[in-house]
């Protein structure tokens, strides 16, 4: 079997099975990361080659030293397929591709998977509902904006990942005394209405245009909540032959189709509103979700999409059909929280429910599965009630990144 080359690239800790299962499948990988994360737990086993960047500011890197350093490495490699395991490298990996002419997502696609107002234009433009929202390039267009459409309103990043530098905003003086803050990093943002409502979020796995694996879950504790109020991060999977399920199938589908999506893992969010009870296109993203959503999606259908999506990329490198395992129909449900200590006691939280208790410094964090719904609502009730009086910690909003 012919060995193929791929580079990994993540500034940020990630991405373990899938280099695993990529190296199991005869590849050879390279890994491209931030000279930082040198000490963390790599599968070293897997990773034939390591190169390092430095950081301008937490996950920037000069694309111009990126992109001279990957010529010197072209030289004495063919390297088949550059695979960004992160939300922050997607750009890195499509710039890669592009000036390499390596198959895969380009420039061009690669927008509607990272910059917010490019894909909130796409969906609107294909027909997919999405909050009021406009960019903040003009002052006319946003006075504009903010007459037809009330307050409150949010401001956010256009390309930053999960909740990070989003700020809510209640009048028109916030407004501006925020936009002029931003100063010559205004044209980064967009402004669009606050939608109250139920968050969800779908994960799923992409071959050839098809999707082959969707899974859906519904945020007891949206990111955003989490990220700027502090508490305990919650989500639990949706019966898969729920109403709610098929929506959001149907959906996702629809906004991936739009995107252009060929192949790979997503993971993409939705809100039903409140007040009309619609589902509204958030955003989506071309990588596997974080804040350890696969383990919540493993533990519900016995599908790992890191490994999946090594798969896949393995079957196109080599010309091979893929075909996923039928999901199994658990309920599963996640909670992480951030608390005092370095190393949580699980020893209360011990039950039969429990999958696994997840190793993270100054947190708490469990994965819980059943074949009743029920029972998963009443486990995440519970230990997120404990965990509330007895072990939680609250930071700024800067000082913790939970990523979905």
């Amino acid at each position: 079997m012919e060995e193929k080359t791929i580079v990994c690239i993540s500034c940020y800790y990630k991405g373990y099975d899938f280099m695993d299962e990529m190296k199991k499948l005869g590849n050879r990988i390279i890994l491209v990361t931030s000279e930082n994360l040198k000490e963390k737990n790599w599968p070293w086993h897997a990773i034939d080659e390591v190169f390092y960047m430095p950081e301008l500011k937490p996950s920037v890197w000069n694309l111009e030293h990126m992109i001279q350093g990957f010529s010197h490495l072209m030289k004495t490699r063919k390297v088949d397929a550059v695979v960004a395991l992160d939300d922050y490298d997607v750009e890195k990996a499509a710039l890669i591709r592009e000036t390499f002419r390596i198959p895969g997502m380009g420039q061009t696609t690669h927008r509607y998977f990272r910059d917010k107002l490019a894909m909130r234009q796409k969906a609107k433009d294909s027909g997919i509902h999405v909050p009021e929202f406009t960019a903040v390039f003009n002052d006319n267009e946003v006075n504009d904006f903010i007459k037809k459409v009330p307050a409150p309103w949010v401001l956010k990043p256009r390309s930053e990942a999960s909740a990070s530098g989003i700020s809510k905003i209640t009048s028109e003086e916030q407004l501006y005394d925020a936009l002029n803050a931003l100063g010559e990093e205004r044209h980064l943002f967009l402004l669009e209405s606050f939608k109250p409502g139920d968050v969800y979020h779908v994960d799923s796995l992409t071959f050839n245009r098809k999707l082959v694996f969707t899974s859906a879950s519904k945020y007891l504790a949206p990111p955003m909540q989490v990220s700027h109020e502090g508490g305990v991060f919650r989500s639990k999977t949706l019966g898969r032959y729920s109403d709610e399920f098929k929506a959001l199938e149907e959906l996702n589908a629809k906004v991936l189709s739009s995107f252009g999506l060929v192949n790979g893992a997503t993971h993409t969010e939705f809100i039903r509103g409140k007040e009309d009870n619609r589902w509204y296109f958030l955003e989506t993203s071309s990588r596997v979700g974080g804040a350890h959503i696969p383990d919540l999606v493993e533990a519900s259908s016995s599908i790992n999409i890191w490994r999946e999506w090594a798969k896949i990329e393995d079957s196109l490198l080599r010309g091979k059909d893929y075909t996923t395992s039928p999901p199994t129909g658990y309920y599963s449900g996640l909670i992480i929280a951030l608390i005092k200590d370095k190393e949580p006691d699980y020893s209360n939280f011990e039950s039969a429910e429990v999958v696994k208790f997840l190793p993270i410094d100054y947190h708490i964090g469990i994965v819980y599965k059943s074949t009743d719904a029920e029972v998963i609502q009443k486990k995440l009730d519970s230990t997120a009630e404990k965990i509330h009086i007895e072990m939680l910690n609250i930071l700024p909003p800067k000082n913790t990144r939970l990523s979905s």
